[in-house]
């Protein structure tokens, strides 16, 4: 397998990228079908549904005394790791947890020159639940990128679900748990796990939030959900667009083309954007070379050929025009002068600036959240982060001084809008009388 390079002005690139953007619109009504028929049966049948769906499509047996991890499990997990192992996930905490603390909202009140008293009132969201992939692969790191926000953010109760499986990756996710500050975990996966976060089960309490990544079930589950419960987004297979020109090293773009195509689904897209046709020819050179030594190597493939992509371009502003088309998961520019290039992307979930910010870093612990918008969402999305644990409430507070100088436009405005009620709840309250 070699990518070969397509020059932008081509029809061969044409029909890929037409191809990429509608690929992103269309869901698969058969998993939302099978999505939506498993969260019915956990709405009706609680833990024994949950269990049964769990040994059917898991083929993992559980009763709803082994569904929860014990204090003295969660407590324990680190010490099946190395020192090394441990130390390294206390320092991700350590920088995500200091990155985070950074974005805390703040409430705030004011009196205009009405007297009237304004504000918002930034609170803690009570419970939340995290959905961290399991079964195949073991993500301590989701772990991590999920919770420490909502702890940071003052949410009590954190509780995490996984269809984890005994052994050093259960142990991993377990003591990235426990670091991050997770009160309660759950060996369950799935969409019906997602179904027991929304509407609780005798063993599972329902939460208010949903977070966290997943496979196309999972996330079939979160948006059938939304509106009995709040989630982050939807996530799809990861993404990373790089921005190279002729000094970027071919080894290192062909490295980190490969690091998103490893996750495992087949649907990951990795893409190129130069416009040195040599460097694109070196690239795909390298990724063959890559390959003949990476474990994965056969998914990798498979994932560069269903999406991967190596475009030559007139110049780098076209790679800015068409990077924010695509708006990508993560955007890496291996440029001459990459950080005044930088401010020319509009539209990327994360944007690692320079040859030594490969995309790896932001996945584990460069600080910001790993948890970013796919699938082009990054047009409108932001990363996970504090602000997804919160809820904002207005505060309005007039005296009557106000009230008497407000209050006719009020009812104009009401009367405009044909709501002859609201324009008399203010004017019974201008004349002095009572409702009745």
């Amino acid at each position: 397998m070699k990518l070969r390079p397509w020059p932008s002005s081509g029809k061969e690139f044409k029909r890929w990228f037409d191809s990429l953007r509608a690929r992103r619109r269309v869901g698969d009504p058969r998993v939302e079908a099978a999505a939506a028929r498993i969260i019915a049966a956990v709405r009706r049948g609680g833990d024994r549904a949950l269990l049964a769906l769990s040994r059917r499509l898991d083929r993992v047996e559980l009763t709803a005394r082994s569904l929860k991890v014990s204090e003295r499990e969660m407590a324990v997990a680190g010490a099946a790791l190395s020192v090394d192992e441990r130390r390294a996930l206390a320092l991700a905490a350590r920088r995500i947890r200091d990155f985070h603390r950074r974005t805390l909202e703040k409430s705030f009140s004011y009196r205009d020159s009405l007297g009237v008293r304004l504000g918002q009132a930034v609170r803690p969201l009570t419970r939340v639940g995290l959905y961290v992939p399991g079964g195949q692969a073991s993500y301590p790191s989701s772990v991590l990128m999920n919770a420490i926000p909502a702890a940071v953010a003052g949410v009590r109760e954190v509780v995490m679900v996984s269809p984890m499986r005994p052994g050093p990756g259960e142990a991993a996710v377990l003591a990235a748990a426990a670091l991050a500050g997770v009160t309660e975990v759950y060996r369950v996966g799935g969409a019906q796990a997602v179904a027991a976060l929304a509407y609780g089960t005798e063993t599972i309490g329902a939460v208010d939030k949903i977070v966290g990544p997943g496979n196309a079930y999972v996330q079939a589950a979160k948006r059938l959900v939304f509106g009995v419960v709040g989630i982050d987004t939807v996530a799809g297979p990861s993404e990373v667009l790089v921005i190279a020109d002729d000094t970027a090293d071919p080894r290192w773009v062909a490295a980190d083309l490969i690091a998103q195509a490893e996750h495992g689904s087949g649907d990951e897209c990795a893409i190129l954007l130069t416009p040195s046709a040599a460097l694109a020819q070196a690239v795909g050179a390298a990724i063959v070379q890559a390959l003949e030594t990476l474990p994965r190597a056969q998914s990798v493939r498979a994932a560069l050929v269903q999406n991967g992509a190596l475009i030559v371009v007139s110049d780098i502003n076209e790679a800015f025009a068409l990077a924010n088309l695509i708006a990508p998961e993560h955007l890496e520019l291996e440029l001459r002068g990459a950080r005044r290039w930088a401010k020319m992307a509009r539209t990327a979930g994360a944007v690692f600036i320079g040859p030594h910010s490969p995309a790896p870093l932001g996945d584990y612990l460069a600080g910001p959240n790993h948890v970013l918008p796919t699938a082009g969402a990054a047009r409108f999305a932001s990363p996970l982060g504090v602000y997804d644990f919160v809820k904002r409430s207005s505060i309005i507070e007039a005296p009557a001084s106000a009230l008497r100088k407000l209050g006719p436009a009020v009812a104009r405005l009401a009367r405009l809008e044909g709501l002859e009620g609201h324009a008399r709840a203010v004017e019974l309250r201008l004349k002095g009388g009572t409702p009745g």
